[in-house]
């Protein structure tokens, strides 16, 4: 029997003195792709740092984090077998790093790269064989600051990928991406379902929701306020109830997007 992807039971995670989780409990399994929905402090970002191993949960009795079934992680193993790619991350790079050198730097699950570390041609190879697929192996010399946001975001999903990752945690993909540079990044993102990637999208973006992503997690003061099939948690009242607004859902192609539902 597959483990769960995430298996957390009755955590309680404080931030800056402030408890943002209490008692949470989510098991996510590894056979389908999953949207984690909800609004700004519902607690998603404090739920990445927990998975990634950037904050701890209280110890108690009858609480656990497990991931893939195991409760202990090398933090520099963990990144590397989950390809991850958040907004913290995308500011952590210096605008000098060239763009092969951010995807290599997926190899050792660093920022940036560094004269210690060693690249075979094998590794060079898959790296811009990675760039190729995503249409960026032009700007293997470019500067990230000189980078528009849309490249930025493709070379940091094929750093993820070098390490070839079953499962990929995006954390508000396309944030701060124009619309041609959106639709080529879902377009990136849904290949990579079909060839078998398990997608984890954190997001209060509806519209950046993939129609293979068909499971969604709803969450609301740092309490899992229903899962199940996007198809039936997406409704007006729910998603209202949700973001504590008259929401209107509408629908195409796989796609949901919400108006104002004023009337």
């Amino acid at each position: 029997m597959t483990a769960d992807l995430i298996d957390m039971n009755n955590i309680t995670v404080y931030r800056g003195g402030e408890k943002v989780l209490d008692r949470f409990s989510l098991k996510l399994p590894r056979t389908r792709s999953v949207a984690i929905l909800g609004p700004n402090g519902a607690g998603k970002s404090t739920l990445l740092k927990v998975l990634m191993r950037e904050l701890y949960p209280v110890r108690t009795p009858g609480s656990w984090v497990k991931i893939m079934g195991s409760k202990t992680w090398n933090v520099w193993e963990l990144r590397r077998n989950l390809g991850f790619i958040s907004q913290d991350l995308h500011n952590r790079y210096f605008g000098y790093v060239s763009g092969l050198s951010i995807v290599l730097s997926g190899f050792h699950a660093s920022v940036g790269i560094y004269d210690h570390q060693q690249f075979d041609d094998g590794a060079v190879e898959l790296a811009r064989h990675i760039m190729g697929d995503l249409r960026i192996d032009h700007l293997a010399d470019k500067p990230y600051s000189r980078m528009s946001t849309g490249e930025q975001r493709r070379f940091l999903l094929a750093r993820a990928l070098v390490n070839e990752p079953t499962t990929l945690i995006l954390d508000e993909p396309t944030s701060g991406l124009d619309i041609n540079a959106t639709f080529h990044y879902l377009r990136s993102i849904r290949k990579l379902i079909a060839e078998g990637k398990q997608l984890v999208l954190v997001t209060h973006h509806i519209h950046e929701i993939p129609p293979e992503v068909d499971f969604v997690v709803l969450l609301k003061n740092g309490e899992v306020v229903a899962t199940g099939e996007k198809g039936t948690l997406f409704s007006d009242w729910q998603l209202s109830e949700l973001y504590d607004a008259p929401i209107k859902v509408l629908s195409a192609n796989g796609y949901f997007q919400v108006i104002p539902n004023d009337e």
